[in-house]
């Protein structure tokens, strides 16, 4: 029995996790933190994890970058794996995260869904093939209540296009009052925020007369959690590192 420590429970995610979890003869969630505190479910919940007088497994981590800092000192002390999912991270934290990753395992990706690991790789197979004779653009979607634009999945498949194409890449994300044709290697990252739209990613590859879409849609927040608990028993056992999706993928 996996026991997980959950951050930001009282979320979206954090609720949706613990629905999938709670049906999980594998996993049990034996603590949970949130800034706003409410147990909901058969889990203590805390404010901070230092908090809770016992230990779990691992922690899965879904809440503000904010936190990031503290959350990072609980699992070096305590020497917790740590799922993070939080996405809108600093480069000063992500520093942080690698710096932490040398004590403990730490599995970091700013999408938990398998399908966006897949569109992943895909993207960049096709900017291999195909990337230095089009124009690339990316275009995703999220609901009205998203703070963060572009979305980190967004910035992910960026990076991941940018080791892929043969040519250094520069991301434009307004081209409002710039009166010019397209520039050959610039990709444009497009956010549409409306709704109640979970998430959805597009990879556009326009070439002459022909155009390649490859496209992701998260139809519940359940597929992100499946993601999670994944991640979460992928993590246990771990050697001290930074792992991602995938590492996940590779595994199965």
């Amino acid at each position: 029995m996996i026991k997980i420590a959950l951050s930001g429970c009282c979320g979206r995610m954090g609720r949706a996790i613990a629905k999938l979890a709670a049906v999980s003869p594998d996993i049990r969630i034996v603590a949970g933190a949130d800034l706003k505190p409410e147990t909901y479910a058969g889990f203590p919940v805390y404010t901070s994890l230092t908090e809770f007088p016992e230990r779990a497994d691992v922690v899965v981590d879904f809440s503000n970058p904010a936190g990031c800092s503290a959350l990072l000192t609980y699992c070096l002390e305590t020497k917790t794996p740590l799922v993070l999912a939080t996405t809108g991270l600093s480069d000063a934290q992500i520093a942080e995260v690698n710096e932490t990753a040398k004590s403990i395992a730490i599995f970091r990706s700013a999408n938990m869904s398998l399908g966006i690991a897949l569109l992943q790789d895909l993207a960049r197979r096709a900017a291999l093939v195909y990337g230095g004779n089009c124009d690339v653009e990316i275009v995703e979607a999220h609901h009205n209540q998203k703070l963060d634009a572009p979305s980190g999945t967004a910035l992910m498949l960026y990076d991941t296009l940018k080791t892929a194409l043969p040519y250094e890449p520069t991301p434009v994300y307004d081209r409002h009052g710039r009166r010019e044709k397209r520039p050959a290697h610039e990709i444009g990252i497009h956010a549409v925020r409306g709704g109640t739209i979970v998430g959805e990613h597009e990879v556009l590859f326009c070439g002459t007369d022909e155009t390649i879409s490859l496209k992701h849609t998260a139809l519940s927040r359940d597929a992100f959690a499946v993601g999670a608990l994944r991640a979460a028993r992928f993590l246990v056992g771990r050697e001290p590192g930074v792992y991602d999706m995938k590492a996940l993928v590779a595994s199965i």
